[in-house]
């Protein structure tokens, strides 16, 4: 497999990008892709079976299993950062090793299932906490540890569709390649 090809399985919309800026519509889609993602997700998952579950997305890949678990732990960080971003002057947020989480055993061993309620109701309570952020609130920004970026709340919001948008592409493009569907 060439490196191009390798690149293209990690980053299958490519990689993300903070914008220079964006606008009110931009922030409306990345909140609907939000809202929606439990369900596109449960969609996409439903019919795999633990083998399937169990198949890495690329070479030295997470499996199917590990990105559904890894979609509920990142993305409970997320709403976390946010309420904090809202309660608090610039918090610099909790990083956490996403790669040694994705490794714990529940994350490669468990049933997908808590994971995909947990997401349906996580991004209930997430969507009705963007849907009523201020202009104020939208650009109010959180410090991130690992590389010191000020991060305002409408480039997470846009981040976080991404990162469904993302890791859903994992999922149906190996669903494709192996003819699963």
């Amino acid at each position: 497999m060439s490196i191009q090809e390798l690149e293209d399985l990690k980053y299958p919309i490519g990689k993300f990008q903070f914008p220079e800026s964006c606008s009110q519509t931009e922030i409306e889609n990345g909140i609907h892709t939000i809202c929606h993602f439990p369900q596109v997700l449960r969609e996409t998952v439903q019919y795999l079976n633990d083998e399937q579950l169990n198949t890495p997305y690329r070479p030295d890949g997470w499996t199917v299993r590990q990105v559904v678990h890894h979609l509920a732990d990142s993305h409970m960080n997320s709403y976390i950062r946010f309420k904090w971003t809202i309660t608090e002057q610039e918090p610099t947020i909790k990083a956490y090793d996403e790669k040694a989480w994705a490794e714990l055993s529940d994350a490669r061993y468990d049933a997908i299932e808590p994971s995909l309620l947990l997401l349906t109701a996580l991004h209930l309570k997430w969507t009705n906490l963007l849907n009523n952020l201020s202009k104020e609130d939208m650009s109010k920004a959180f410090i991130h540890p690992q590389n010191g970026r000020k991060i305002q709340l409408h480039e997470n919001i846009l981040l976080y569709a991404w990162h469904c948008n993302h890791h859903l592409a994992h999922i149906a493009n190996l669903s494709e390649r192996m003819n699963w569907g």
